[in-house]
């Protein structure tokens, strides 16, 4: 679905990533699973995100004749996790785009005044000269997501691309206000406001608990 906020917010409608949100919301589904379900919804979700990527032209020589073939051109990509729940999409991502640089981010919400705090930087030399597709599952108070993306701009990174799994209304506005030119790619939103801990409403709980099995 275009343009539920604006036409740079993509929020997918594919049957299988509604499924398989569903069943990360699941409180009965574990932590392997729910791992698995976050690589194979980021997969999709990334099949999305790069479908404007250009194209250049190369001659190959098929077992049949020689013939002209379209390969990726010009534009280097690179994911970076925004630490620690952002990692669990990282293998997903790289499944599709095996080429890509990988760089990281830590960040994490402070829970008295929930303000995201930087606690390690770490990026590709050539950073600048990459689109970057930053990685986080909850795209929530968006405080983590609009200090990442400060972070990356600082570093000289022109092109950047917001992938999450769930988007609530409050993270994404707070995202167009301060950096209207970044695109967003969803795979479900939650209209519900947070709750007093700053969680998604319904959402799915803590994403990096969940994935790594801790509390």
């Amino acid at each position: 679905m275009k343009g539920t906020w604006s036409d740079r917010v993509f929020v997918a409608e594919h049957p299988l990533i509604q499924h398989k949100v569903t069943l990360l919301r699941n409180k009965r589904t574990g932590s392997k699973e729910f791992r698995e379900l976050i690589q194979e919804i980021t997969e999709l979700l990334c099949y999305e995100a790069t479908r404007d990527l250009p194209l250049g032209e190369i001659e190959v020589e098929t077992p049949i004749c020689v013939t002209k073939s379209k390969v990726l051109s010009g534009r280097k990509l690179a994911f970076v996790p925004i630490l620690r729940a952002g990692l669990g999409m990282v293998d997903g991502a790289i499944e599709l785009v095996p080429a890509a640089r990988v760089g990281h981010i830590g960040l994490y919400r402070d829970p008295e005044t929930l303000k995201p705090v930087e606690y390690y930087c770490k990026l590709p030399l050539d950073i600048e000269e990459r689109t970057v597709f930053l990685t986080d599952p909850m795209l929530a108070t968006g405080g983590s997501a609009d200090a990442a993306i400060g972070f990356l701009k600082a570093r000289g990174v022109k092109n950047i691309i917001f992938l999450c799994i769930l988007a609530a209304t409050e993270g994404v506005e707070r995202l167009q206000k301060n950096h209207p030119d970044v695109d967003i790619y969803a795979a479900a939103y939650d209209d519900g406001s947070l709750n007093e801990h700053g969680y998604i409403v319904p959402g799915l709980g803590d994403a990096g608990d969940r994935i790594f099995g801790t509390k």
